[in-house]
């Protein structure tokens, strides 16, 4: 056997390195962790607190897809100015209280200053012949008005402005 030649009986354990903890080792980053912590939890909190103030919202938005597949389209469309109406009570601020005694031209002012975008001159108008006018008219309406009708009070309801 060649001494030169290297052997298996010449090899010896590498001896590791010490353990180096994870946890950041200046005061610096333990204050970065600490803000991001509160951030997380305000923004967590800010979000829960947004979802708990529409649930108003969530609640119509089921109602109007469940008057919207409802058979008897007379009492859904009698139901949509009723809709309209209980939402703007459920604004979560003082103004929504007001909107109780709203009508006419006035309501058509508070659903246009709380729309994203402009809402037909005739909505108020619209949604009083749903409340008022008999049967007959009603179920003389064209589809695509009903359709134009459900769809406009879909989007003020999804849509709507809230003061904070």
């Amino acid at each position: 056997m060649n001494p030169n030649i290297p052997s298996i009986e010449q090899l010896k354990e590498i001896g590791l390195p010490a353990p180096v903890s994870y946890a950041p080792q200046t005061w610096g980053w333990w204050v970065l962790l600490g803000v991001l912590v509160i951030a997380v939890l305000l923004v967590g909190a800010r979000r829960y607190w947004q979802w708990r103030r529409d649930r108003y919202r969530r609640e119509a938005l089921v109602r109007l897809v469940e008057l919207r597949s409802h058979s008897d389209q007379l009492s859904a469309l009698r139901e949509l100015p009723e809709l309209l109406k209980r939402v703007a009570l459920s604004l979560p601020n003082p103004v929504g209280a007001s909107g109780a005694a709203l009508g006419g031209e006035d309501w058509q002012a508070f659903l246009a200053r709380h729309s994203s975008q402009p809402l037909p001159a005739d909505f108020s108008q619209q949604l009083a012949q749903l409340a008022y006018a008999p049967d007959a008219v009603l179920l003389a309406m064209p589809g695509d008005k009903r359709q134009q009708l459900f769809d406009t009070c879909k989007h003020w309801v999804e849509h709507h402005h809230v003061a904070a």
